[in-house]
């Protein structure tokens, strides 16, 4: 048995419980969390990431030194950021393809911030309804 964590995108929360409905998953919690992951240290990366994230938040209501601060804040790893923490215990077989359902739902074009995904023993679980334990009541 295994349990399987996955931390992705506010904005892929319903990308991901489709893939793990679709996955046959029987079931899963979702939270909210905030966080950071690792940092970009490549410039030219940066700098790309950066006109890009300007170019989405400004606007014609937008304030630019609002925006500049918090495309900032993002980059340099000075800011938390919402994100959604799908738990998931599974067989150890189903395990690869339900990691392969996350990771299509939530790969992204941007080249940070997609997610990532634990994967941990679990040693027992048991049903509070029908008393199953082990095997039997993850699935």
């Amino acid at each position: 048995m295994k349990e399987i964590m996955a931390i992705v995108r506010m904005k892929k929360t319903g990308a991901t419980k489709k893939a793990l409905v679709a996955t046959g998953v029987a079931g899963f919690t979702a939270v909210k969390v905030i966080g950071r992951g690792k940092l970009v240290t490549d410039t030219d990366e940066l700098e790309k990431c950066r006109e890009k994230l300007l170019a989405l938040g400004l606007d014609e209501v937008s304030d630019a030194g609002d925006t500049e601060t918090l495309v900032t804040s993002f980059l340099d790893g000075s800011r938390f950021f919402p994100r959604r923490l799908f738990t998931i215990l599974a067989h150890d077989e189903d395990v690869p393809r339900i990691i392969e359902a996350i990771t299509t739902a939530n790969r992204t074009d941007y080249g940070i911030g997609d997610g990532t995904i634990f994967v941990l023993p679990v040693a027992d679980a048991v049903r509070v309804r029908t008393g199953e334990a082990g095997e039997a009541a993850i699935w």
